[in-house]
């Protein structure tokens, strides 16, 4: 089974000058996978209008579940074409970017995050980091790039090139190297969704200066019964309005089928993950693909069994979601 991670791949350790920018971003417009800095921690970056790049974050963290991860543009205009920003939005992007903050958005109409680095949210995780390098690597990429901590997942987050080439030597393409990180801490992320924005995490803007800007408290994560929808805390997933059925053996009449690996019938109302059995394809298409099944108007999907195995675990776990009570 092909579980998409090379763990014996050449791993560049790349300056932080003009080549090694040019190349980190030839890197990322090819689907590779780079740790760069911010001024927060190191992050890996990859691809965000890419499905297949983002499953390869996954696959390098080892990430149990795909939780959505914050897109990185070079400035305001750029993520405003990724998402719709109100009043407090706007206030907010405006005195903290380029800076440590992340919003969460609703989706533009034109937003090209990829559903699977929206965790097939409607809406979008956006910042504009304030290192130069970073800054200069999503100018020369030219996309929204997705970039959670350096680090294999449950380990420390990492501050320095030493740091993430450590932890992920031998499972990304590059590591582009400008010393430590300033900050140290991930970036405060706080949504703006239905009027009152909320803090879903703490990190690099202190609350109070988000609230001097906001002239209001910022509504605490989990308080009036709000789930959390960012990256970093459980995520409130996608679910389709038709139930879902794991591990079948095949659809019974009416259901629609998502498949999974090379010995699979066709059936009517039905897609393959994928067909070689490949889990990075697979990761990539899931959400997509339960969003076009549901469409057709099933009662159910039935889903083919999935291995519980590299990039498996993290496909298991949200269609384990997908298929809870509600």
């Amino acid at each position: 089974m092909n579980q998409s991670l090379s763990t014996t791949r050449q791993t560049k350790l790349l300056a932080a000058d003009a080549a090694g920018i040019a190349e980190a971003a030839e890197l990322l417009r090819a689907g590779g996978l780079v740790a760069l800095p911010t001024e927060t921690v190191y992050g890996l970056a990859a691809d965000a209008t890419s499905g297949t790049a983002v499953a390869g974050i996954y696959a390098a963290k080892e990430r149990p579940s795909f939780n959505p991860l914050i897109s990185h543009l070079p400035d305001l205009a750029s993520a405003r074409r990724q998402g719709l920003f109100d009043a407090n939005a706007l206030a907010l992007a405006q005195s903290f970017w380029p800076g440590p903050l992340t919003l969460v958005v609703p989706a533009s109409p034109g937003c090209t995050v990829s559903d699977l680095a929206r965790a097939g949210l409607t809406t979008v995780a956006l910042r504009v980091p304030a290192h130069p390098v970073a800054h200069a690597v999503l100018a020369a990429a030219g996309r929204p790039i997705a970039a959670p901590s350096a680090n294999r997942s449950g380990r420390i987050s990492a501050t320095s090139a030493e740091d993430a080439l450590g932890d992920l030597g031998g499972r990304i393409d590059a590591v582009l190297d400008a010393g430590p990180t300033e900050v140290g801490v991930e970036s405060t992320i706080v949504a703006c969704l239905d009027g009152a924005p909320r803090l879903l995490r703490p990190g690099g803007v202190p609350r109070s200066a988000i609230e001097h800007v906001i002239g209001r408290p910022l509504v605490i994560a989990g308080d009036a019964g709000h789930a959390p929808i960012s990256p970093g805390m459980l995520a409130s997933h996608y679910a389709p309005a038709a139930r879902v059925r794991l591990e079948a053996q095949a659809p019974q009449p009416g259901e629609a089928w998502l498949g999974f690996g090379p010995d699979e019938q066709t059936y009517p109302d039905s897609l393959n993950l994928s067909p070689t059995g490949d889990l990075r394809e697979a990761a990539s298409h899931l959400f997509g693909y339960l969003r076009r099944l549901d469409t057709l108007g099933p009662t159910t999907i039935a889903v083919a069994r999935i291995p519980e195995q590299g990039l498996g675990e993290a496909i298991n776990d949200r269609l384990r979601r997908a298929a809870a009570p509600r």
